[in-house]
């Protein structure tokens, strides 16, 4: 059955480039960037794995723990990574599973017959720290993902899930955002005793708490 948003991220085991790990052991109370790829040497994910080391500060500012997921094993993995260390000058500061057998491909159903029958698609699922799905999108493979936009919706997601709001299109951390729908103009009143514009009744907007 196909995760959905809100369902528990599956636990498993697994080696990796960083050793064996139980996955929400190894995340704990952080949030999680599992981000999956068809195989080791492809041009695309070559590039993509490099975008995200050279993104580590921002991960770790977050409070964002990433790792790697794709059907080959960990010593193919080894030997990967020092191409991408060559071509994209920067080392992988972040683990890699070995799932040569499609177990852990399986339990997150990122094998699909209509791309391929053995490699995984390349999603992305960002895992909250209670071990649910917050947000989960799939790229082609000819497409490489945008890590900034990655970004900036975990910056949205971790401030939804800390204040009564919503982001608008085009959020940026810092804009101006949107009193939850599911607060009455009482409830907000109490949350944002310094009022709010409102565009329409149910379009009501305030600064970005804590910006």
């Amino acid at each position: 059955m196909a995760l959905r948003l809100g369902d528990i991220a599956p636990d498993f085991d697994a080696d990796t480039t960083h050793g064996p790990i139980r996955f929400w052991d190894w995340k704990g109370d952080a949030w999680a960037v599992l981000f999956t790829h068809p195989r080791d040497f492809t041009p695309v994910c070559t590039t993509e794995l490099g975008a995200v080391a050279r993104l580590a500060p921002e991960f770790a500012r977050r409070n964002v723990k990433v790792i790697g997921l794709s059907v080959d094993s960990v010593a193919d993995h080894e030997r990967w990574e020092a191409d991408i260390a060559a071509t994209q000058r920067t080392r992988l500061n972040f683990p890699l599973i070995g799932d040569s057998q499609r177990r852990v491909a399986r339990l997150y159903d990122t094998i699909h017959p209509g791309a391929s029958e053995t490699s995984t698609v390349r999603a992305v699922f960002v895992i909250a720290p209670d071990h649910r799905i917050a947000l989960t999108f799939t790229y082609p493979a000819s497409t490489g993902r945008n890590f900034d936009e990655l970004l900036r919706v975990i910056d949205a997601l971790q401030l939804t899930a800390k204040h009564a709001v919503a982001t608008p299109a085009d959020w940026r951390h810092g804009d101006d955002v949107i009193i939850a729908a599911s607060l009455s103009d009482e409830e907000a009143r109490r949350r944002f005793p310094e009022g709010w514009r409102a565009e329409r009744p149910y379009l009501r907007i305030v600064p970005q708490p804590g910006a």
